[in-house]
Parts: structure tokens; sequence; C-alpha cells
């Protein structure tokens, strides 16, 4: 646990009220909550609380993770994916060598990956839903009174975070509102991104002078979101996955399966990170929702797409469906959970891979909900969100900053002392020597890729010739 104290408390408290606004305990409770009744339930709306200065310019920048557009793309967004300390951790010592692996290594796990993302049509779609995100977004918060401007960054590719804060700086947005794309938070994506901005906010002045900002760092607790997402599971019960009229009474039979991104344990454990505290406070709250609604379906949670032989969060999905299947699971319902735009972790690892081990282990019906996309009561609870987040708007100071201290008075540091105070030193997720293999395109990396590093090295090192300065990458 972190404490916080003073200014710092303060600002922390008020984003963390963010995410928790409006209560859904509260929602839930409430006199016209009737058991099984469909209602929509809008966000307090926060109009009054907003400046009226004819000055403002409002932005919203979107946090993602990325992915390659093209089967052409996959190699270059690797080595981006590689380069990344927080990816691949390098010894103490031995950091000049993260450019030559990410090399080696984004071009030996390429062809496993550009097989992954043929098999959905020849590239991510997540560019393409996160840009259309930010259009509806933009839409709903004109529709609520508030214009605004709404920007995509992406961590790996393209638009690139660095494009985007150059977009936000050339269109002298001076209120800015940051909501990463992620329900719960975690170091290793949030955070990740959130490091970036820090880094970009310091070494620009017109942005640590003039650009005020806010992060809502999570999201997963607000009233829209739930039920959205009790929502998709309700229409999948109902639908065409599990039958029709003959089946209605048997629908309690689906087991409602939650497969959440995972992360190393350590990172949980060492570093404090909160995902998995949220991701289990998440689902309580859907299946609340979804029980709310008369449905006593049995429900689990796992993880997937883990990498190497580093413990990563438990129970793991691929286990547990052999787990599920073996104990008499025979109707499978999976929910994606840790994300709202299909991509390769949806389209191919939870509807190919997942699906056919299911089959395998003895599920005879399978669903999936879809993720949130362009869902309605969705887009507009972000919109909601972004509203609400906009009184609580900071000023980021550059003056009289030491090097190497934090930017006092700045939202994205104080966040990241909260709930990522290590993040120069974060637990590594794979080590170089760890290296294990799956068949997941994004969680790149493989024997081969680790053993062409080896032999690499190993001849610059004992000859001062070979592959790495033959490709002009060493000399």
């Amino acid at each position: 646990a972190v404490l916080l104290h003073g200014p710092l408390f303060d600002l922390v408290w008020q984003a963390r009220r963010l995410r928790r606004s409006p209560p859904l305990a509260k929602a839930v409770a409430s006199p016209g909550a009737v058991s099984g009744e469909r209602s929509e339930v809008a966000s307090p709306p926060a109009r009054a609380a907003l400046s009226k200065d004819t000055d403002d310019r409002v932005g919203v920048l979107l946090l993602n993770l990325g992915g390659p557009d093209r089967l052409e793309d996959v190699e270059p967004f690797l080595y981006n994916l590689f380069a990344d300390p927080d990816i691949i951790r390098l010894p103490s010592g031995l950091e000049f060598l993260q450019r030559p692996l990410a090399r080696i290594a984004s071009a030996g796990r390429a062809p496993k990956s550009r097989e992954a993302y043929s098999s959905i049509g020849g590239g991510s779609p997540l560019r393409a839903i996160t840009e259309q995100q930010a259009r509806a977004i933009e839409e709903a918060l004109a529709a609520r009174g508030q214009p605004a401007r709404v920007y995509v960054a992406m961590r790996y590719w393209n638009p690139f975070t660095e494009e985007a804060v150059q977009a936000i700086k050339h269109d002298g947005i001076n209120r800015l509102v940051v909501l990463p794309l992620y329900p719960q938070f975690s170091i290793s994506t949030s955070g990740s991104s959130l490091r970036l901005i820090e880094k970009l906010f310091r070494q620009d002045e017109y942005l640590a002078a003039c650009l005020k900002h806010t992060v809502i760092p999570s999201w997963y607790q607000r009233r829209g979101y739930v039920s959205a997402m009790a929502d998709l599971i309700e229409r999948e019960l109902l639908g065409s996955s599990f039958t029709g009229e003959a089946d209605a009474d048997r629908r309690g039979d689906v087991q409602i399966f939650f497969s959440a991104h995972g992360v190393p344990t350590s990172y949980v454990e060492e570093a404090g990170d909160p995902y998995k505290a949220e991701m289990e406070e998440c689902v309580g709250l859907i299946m609340a929702e979804v029980r709310r609604r008369g449905y006593a379906n049995a429900h689990t949670l796992a993880y997937q797409s883990r990498v190497g032989p580093v413990e990563w969060l438990k129970p793991y999905t691929d286990a547990t469906i052999e787990e599920l299947g073996a104990g008499g699971c025979r109707r499978l319902l999976a929910v994606p959970i840790s994300f709202v735009s299909e991509h390769i972790e949806t389209l191919e690892e939870i509807d190919i891979e997942y699906k056919e081990l299911a089959l395998e282990s003895g599920v005879k019906e399978w669903g999936r909900v879809p993720a949130l996309g362009l869902n309605e009561g969705f887009i507009g609870d972000m919109a909601d969100a972004v509203l609400e987040a906009l009184p609580y708007v900071g000023t980021i100071t550059a003056a009289s900053v030491p090097a190497g201290a934090s930017l006092p008075n700045s939202t994205v540091p104080d966040l990241l002392d909260a709930y990522d105070r290590e993040r120069e030193a974060l637990p590594p997720p794979v080590e170089v020597w760890q290296w294990g293999w799956t068949k997941s395109a994004e969680t790149w990396n493989g024997r081969i890729a680790m053993a062409a590093f080896s032999t690499a090295l190993l001849i610059e090192i004992t000859s001062g010739e070979g592959v790495l300065h033959a490709l002009g990458i060493m000399r």
C-alpha cells in the first residue's frame, strides 16, 4: 500500500473519485432498480462545473497499445515492442544491446506473428476501431455541449504517442483529459504510456508551462461501463450462441468465462500494481449487475497471454479451460474483460486458439461476447467521464525542476508516484535468457530469436566479426 499525504493525496484521491463515479452499488440499490427491469442509466452530467472561458481548447488523449495495420508492418511493430525495456529487460551493463537484440528478435518472431495476423484478415483492426471510438466520443461530447478534439496515442505503432502530443501542441489545446482505453490500471499498459507522456512533457517547454491536464487512471467501476458489459453478456445468453426458445431453461448451464490479459505476478507482489485487485472487483461488479437482471450463471476469471517461464497471474486461461471441460462444463461464454476493441488477442487467441482448446477439452457449445467497440452506452459513458474529469484539470509547472525530479503539480507524475513508484526499476516481465514460446502473436518472444541473438553475440565477442557487423548494427 502507498501512504499519501497533503496535496499529492488530494490529487490522487480526486483522480480515484473519477473512476468510482457514479458508484455502481448505489445505482444498483436505487428504488428504481427492479430485478429484471431493463433501463438505461446515464451518469450525472458535469456541465455545470465546466469553465466558460471561451479561450479554452479542450482535448482528450486516448491511450492504447497499437498493432500492425498490414502484414509488412508486423516486423517493425515487433521491433518497437522488443526495443522497450519494459518488454525485454537486459542485465545491467548490457543496455546498449537493446536495439540490436530487438532487431534480431523481431526478425525471428515475425513469421509466426504474420501467420497469426493473416488468420484475422492481414492486420490488426485496432487503429481503425480506436479512431472510430475517438470520433464517436467527440460527437458524444458535442451532443453534451462540450466541443473537444479527441486524439489517439498508440504506444508501439501509428499513430504514435509522440505524434499525438505534437498534434495537441499544434492545435493549441490547453485543457487535456488523458483517457487510457484500459478499464483497469496496470503499470504495464496505462503506466507504460504515462511514463512516455511524462518524458514528453518534461522535454517540451510549451507542454510543461501551458498545458493543463488530468488523467483518468481507470474506470472499471463506472455504471455505464458495467451496464454495457452486462448488456453484451445478456445478449449472448439470449442469442444464437446458445440457441433458441427450447433452450431457455438451460441458459443457467452456460459458464461465463472472463479472460483478462495477464501480467507478471512480480508486478503485483513487488511493484504494487493494482491490476489484479481492480480486475477482480470489475468482474464482481459486472456479475452483480448480471445477477440483478435475473441470471444465476456461474463465472470464472482467468488470465491469458503469458510469456516465458516466469510466473504470471493465475489461473491461466488455457489451463482453466481444460479444467472446466474435464469437470463437465459443456457450454462456455468467453468474455474478453481487459479489452474494449477487437484485436489479435480476441480475434486470434480467444476466437481461434481458446475455442479450439475448449472443444478439444469437452465443451460442446462456445460463445464469445464481442468487445465494446462503438457500443452506444460505452461511448456515452466515456464522454461523461471526460466531462466529470474537466473540473480536476491541473497545471504542469516546469520552473525550478531539478534533473531527475518529478514535475510539481502535474497529474501524470503524481499518478505514477502513486501507482508506479518504482517505474525506473520495474520487475522484468521477460529476462533475456528466460524467453519461452507462445503462439499468441502479441506476446512475441521465442527460442529461435534467443538462439540467434546468443550466436551473434558470441561471434561478436570472440572474433569482432559476424552478423551484427554485417548488418551494420555494431561497428
